[in-house]
């Protein structure tokens, strides 16, 4: 185990639990950080603040303000679709129409639930409900076949619990009796806001919360969701079609993409063998008042204003934080959310360019040369096992940025400013499932872009083997041109070889350069890979963390990207002439540093596939030999770590 956090805890929700002045070589987090930390202020209406948080505060703040000069004058704007954008704002924002509308554009909706008598209405409406994005006991999608990505399947998913986890279930757990009683008596409010007496929705929100206790145990935990092989279990439709006998799943499937697939990808095996036991006659009044209080949740915001101050009493208890986004906020979400690519566009080529994008290509080269140098020199795989990787490494897709189109469906989005907010986005809603169901016979567009350009974020796609860096994470503290080399490559350059050391963590591993399922591996060599990773896992499981535990397995994909990312880009900056040790991992610590409330610290210990951001800065550095050259660490001090306890995997 790792011995430094034994000694010395960052505490969750911003406590400090070492003395104000800390020196690097006992916790580098807390040495670069602690100051910062002890008077940095969470927003109230956040539950967080810190490196990322900030940035994502930044772009709010900056494309807020130019959506307002936009509403002022529409003849800015020279893109139909980001004026559908604006459009979506400027009704999100109109507080004084929307409170005319009150609760009346949902209750056409509400009484498609309450119209359900039995098992038979609810197939024989299921494919509506389904794509009007109501709450359902099944959920159906079309996405790349994971083993074969030239072409589009259909998957299958379970029902999701109403609590963050299991553990908020368990015996004791008082944050999560405490969250069970406000969703209560939220749910309630919100009922009775929409017209139901106290008698009714007392019994409807009892008979929703004992259909969500049954599926506590039946449901996929967080850690089994973390492995990506495991929700590929294909089954043949004819079998398929068995597996239920109180819905007609052939009618649910074939209504819904319009063709009788040969298979059908189960997510979730343990929930589908256990469908009859929760859905059936003797449950059928427990699942309709599930569905009404799931949807009713779901769909309040997109009400007026009330209804977003009620509902948002349980997101403020669940989170912890004080107040909701301002209605400006808030608006401006709603725009971003839903047409993500069009505002990202929008962002990107104003504040980011073709230059920037041009020069964070080449970035994004440099690493992948250093990735592939690493990869040649590595001393555990197999020559066979190294040219796979090496192939995988090249064909790998850069999007850099923002896309230089956008997909064709934000074209269908027409935002009618004479109706509801709520009547807008089902509208929205209804075009992207159609669409998405559609596309069961149509070739797989790999050139989709998971994330947009305002997003402070980065990732890596293993079905399409490519990865994502939006305009707007890179910024300082990531990048800049007012850092070092050494800084920036601490920063920006382990982001980008985090992204590029995903196609080679536990997970990405086992995709191909096609993004296909496929074990290019010797088996020598993926047998030396499982002892590293277990090493991983071993060195973060059960470090202590906000008076719990952390959970190795959980975390280990997101732990091999770090590590990963930080050796290469160690590597890149050491090819720099102004190479400074100290300089890269005092911004690697930085670009850390955050302050949560501690609702969101056991929210994201519970579910997050990344560890705890403290963390994230003292484990991968303590790994890295450079480090304790660098600040003169010895066995003395408390970042020490054994060299045979250190893991270097890329």
């Amino acid at each position: 185990m790792n011995e430094l956090l034994n000694k010395t805890i960052v505490g969750g929700a911003g406590d400090i639990l070492a003395p104000k002045e800390t020196d690097i070589k006992d916790n580098l987090y807390l040495a670069i950080n602690g100051a910062w930390q002890a008077k940095a202020v969470i927003p109230n209406d956040r539950p967080s603040t810190g490196g990322f948080y900030d940035l994502i505060k930044g772009v709010e703040e900056t494309l807020i303000k130019d959506f307002h000069e936009l509403v002022k004058d529409e003849t800015k704007i020279d893109d139909s679709e980001l004026l559908q954008a604006v459009k979506l704002y400027q009704v999100a924002n109109d507080t004084e129409k929307l409170h005319k509308y009150h609760q009346s554009p949902i209750m056409n909706d509400l009484r498609k639930i309450a119209k359900l008598n039995n098992l038979e209405d609810l197939s024989d409406n299921f494919v509506d409900l389904l794509k009007n994005n109501f709450v359902l006991p099944l959920q159906l999608s079309v996405d790349m076949d994971m083993k074969n990505t030239v072409k589009n399947a259909v998957y299958l998913t379970g029902a999701n619990l109403i609590l963050p986890d299991q553990s908020y279930y368990a015996d004791g757990n008082k944050s999560g009796q405490k969250l069970l009683e406000k969703y209560a008596q939220v749910a309630n409010h919100l009922l009775a806001m929409v017209g139901y007496s106290l008698e009714d929705s007392q019994k409807i929100v009892k008979q929703a919360l004992v259909f969500d206790k049954t599926l506590v145990p039946i449901v996929k935990t967080p850690e089994e969701w973390a492995d990506d092989i495991k929700t590929y279990n294909p089954m043949d439709f004819a079998e398929f079609v068995t597996k239920s006998s109180s819905l007609d799943l052939k009618k649910l499937v074939v209504d819904s993409v319009g063709v009788a697939p040969q298979k059908v990808i189960n997510r979730e095996p343990r929930y589908l063998e256990n469908f009859d036991k929760l859905v059936n006659a003797d449950t059928f009044e427990n699942v309709k008042s599930w569905m009404l209080v799931r949807f009713l949740f779901a769909k309040a915001n997109d009400l007026d204003e009330e209804f977003r101050q009620t509902a948002g009493k349980y997101q403020l208890a669940l989170r912890g934080t004080k107040e909701l986004l301002s209605r400006d906020k808030f608006a401006y979400h709603v725009a971003e959310r839903n047409l993500d690519q069009v505002v990202g566009s929008y962002y990107g080529k104003k504040y980011f360019g073709e230059k920037a994008k041009a020069d964070v290509h080449q970035m994004v080269e440099k690493m992948i040369g250093v990735y592939e140098q690493r990869l040649s020199n590595n001393d555990w795989l197999s020559e066979d096992t190294k040219k796979k990787a090496v192939l995988k490494l090249k064909k790998m897709v850069l999007k850099i940025g923002y896309p230089d189109k956008v997909e064709a469906i934000f074209s269908k989005f027409k935002v009618d400013e004479n109706a509801s907010l709520y009547d807008n986005l089902a509208q929205i809603n209804k075009i992207k499932n159609e669409d998405e169901l559609s596309k069961i016979n149509q070739p797989v567009d790999r050139d989709k872009w998971v994330m947009p350009g305002h997003m402070v974020n980065a990732c890596y796609d293993p079905l399409r083997n490519d990865i994502t860096f939006p305009a707007a994470i890179l910024q300082a503290p990531f990048y800049s041109l007012q850092q070092t080399s050494s800084e920036n490559f601490g920063g920006i350059g382990a982001v980008i070889a985090h992204e590029i050391s995903h196609a080679f963590d536990n997970n990405g591993a086992q995709f191909d350069e096609l993004g296909n399922i496929n074990n290019w591996w010797k088996k020598e060599d993926y047998a030396t890979f499982k002892k590293l990773t277990q090493k991983m896992i071993d060195e973060f499981n059960d470090i202590p963390y906000i008076g719990k535990k952390v959970d190795g397995t959980l975390i280990v994909s997101e732990n091999i990207a770090d590590v990963g990312g930080l050796r290469c880009a160690l590597e890149a900056a050491k090819g720099e002439t102004d190479y400074n040790a100290k300089e890269f991992f005092t911004n690697w610590a930085r670009v850390w540093r955050s302050k949560s409330t501690k609702q969101l610290d056991e929210m994201l210990l519970a579910l997050d596939v990344h560890a705890p951001d403290s963390l994230r800065a003292n484990v991968q550095a303590q790994n890295m030999d450079e480090f304790y050259d660098a600040f003169d660490v010895t066995e003395k001090d408390g970042m020490w770590l054994d060299k045979d306890k250190r893991v270097n995997i890329w």
